[in-house]
């Protein structure tokens, strides 16, 4: 697979700009804040539907405009299939496929599939759960489109019922006399927590789904991150993956604080280890919380509340990992999901964005020789000579809001 047009019209820095594209190593080179990001974050949008560096979809569109194109033309063996992405913040977005529309924007998910390898990916060992919950979300999507639509509808249903937990935390705060706590009691009390039933229902069919994938995605995973870290950083200690979930036993627990159980490593080993399915056990287990989020306001068990644990020697990365111990792990990742893919067929494109300023020359070189065979590898540099020898091939200029291709 690799992509052999981008056409971007009001897409961050750009007005409009035509850029055609070959199979191999191709660098885009020139100083910060020019626009090289740019044109590889839209087409990782292209592939994800969603930034690398924003949260929404209002910074994509260029000052003063209303919206903003993506267009790119795939070729994937004998076979083209040209995208075009509308955005239009605030509205819902639109998508054409070889020029004809779509239903839904996210139906042209799959059709291109990219590993982006950037500066803020060392956050999926230092940062958040939710870095690693979206790490696994995407990578789910890349290999299996339809969970596009799984996920669109749990957070749906998850968005519903919180609001409604909010709603009655905040009626439950707002009252000041005892009295008042029998009448509502009476008069709103059952009503929301028949509410509730039907939303758990919602929340446990979805959240089960969404669960059964990744589980199954961090088994597939495992060996591939173990084996890039390996090569990576010889010698050093094992790594290894594990899915941390909201269906333990223990109570609920804040987010940053972890989650108290490490699950089995794939759907089956857990079912078998909860003795329910697990659609039962997200009903059960939201049962057993209802009145701390009743209390709280917030829905405190699901997919969305879990983690996935990576492991280093016999501690957790996170807070034990050196600097360059943690880019191993975060790079590892990353082309651990660029085999995984490969391996269910076809070469994803490589996006390298700014990372080899980031590494020491030791990590530089291992990067460069695993990466150099891929089909198609896309890299930004500040400098010429930020780009390892071993990634030698096209190059384009990016100053001044202009992409030169030196000859």
């Amino acid at each position: 697979m690799h992509v052999a047009h981008l056409s971007l019209t009001d897409f961050r820095s750009y007005e409009s700009v035509e850029l055609g594209l070959e199979p191999g190593i191709t660098a885009f080179v020139g100083p910060n804040g020019q626009g090289k990001t740019n044109l590889v974050e839209a087409l990782g949008y292209v592939a994800t539907q969603s930034s690398h560096r924003v949260a929404t979809d209002a910074p994509l569109v260029r000052r003063g405009a209303s919206r903003a194109i993506v267009r790119c033309l795939i070729h994937r063996d004998d076979r083209r299939a040209l995208v075009e992405l509308e955005i239009n913040p605030g509205r819902a977005n639109r998508a054409r496929l070889n020029r004809s529309p779509v239903s839904r924007p996210r139906d042209v998910i799959g059709l291109l599939r990219t590993v982006l390898f950037a500066p803020e990916d060392l956050t999926l060992v230092k940062g958040d759960p939710s870095e690693r919950r979206r790490f696994l979300d995407e990578l789910l999507v890349s290999r299996a489109p339809r969970f596009a639509g799984v996920r669109a509808d749990y957070d749906r249903v998850l968005k519903q019922r919180s609001a409604l937990l909010r709603t009655a935390a905040q009626a439950k705060r707002g009252r000041r006399r005892p009295e008042r706590d029998s009448a509502f009691e009476a008069a709103g009390a059952g009503d929301v927590l028949a509410t509730l039933d039907v939303w758990d229902q919602h929340l446990a069919r979805h959240g089960a789904e969404l669960l059964r994938g990744r589980l199954e995605l961090v088994e597939a995973l495992r060996p591939f991150v173990a084996s890039a870290y390996a090569a990576l950083a010889p010698g050093s200690e094992a790594v290894d993956l594990a899915y941390r979930s909201t269906l333990s036993t223990g109570g609920d627990t804040d987010e940053d604080e972890g989650i108290s159980v490490v699950a089995g490593h794939d759907a089956q080993t857990l079912s078998t280890d909860l003795g329910k399915t697990l659609e039962e056990r997200l009903r059960e287990r939201l049962l057993e919380v209802r009145a701390s989020e009743l209390e709280r306001g917030v829905t405190l068990v699901g997919p969305h509340r879990d983690d996935l644990f990576l492991g280093l020697g016999d501690m957790p990365a996170r807070g034990y990992a050196s600097h360059g111990e943690s880019w191993s792990f975060a790079l590892a990742l990353r082309l651990a999901a660029y085999d995984l893919l490969r391996a269910d067929g076809g070469d994803p494109v490589l996006i390298l964005d700014d990372v080899f300023a980031e590494l020491d020359t030791q990590r530089r070189r291992r990067l460069a020789e695993i990466v150099a065979p891929a089909e198609q590898v896309l890299i930004t540099a500040a400098v010429p000579d930020d780009v390892p020898h071993e990634l030698s091939g096209a190059r384009f200029d990016v100053a001044e809001g202009r992409v030169t291709r030196v000859r």
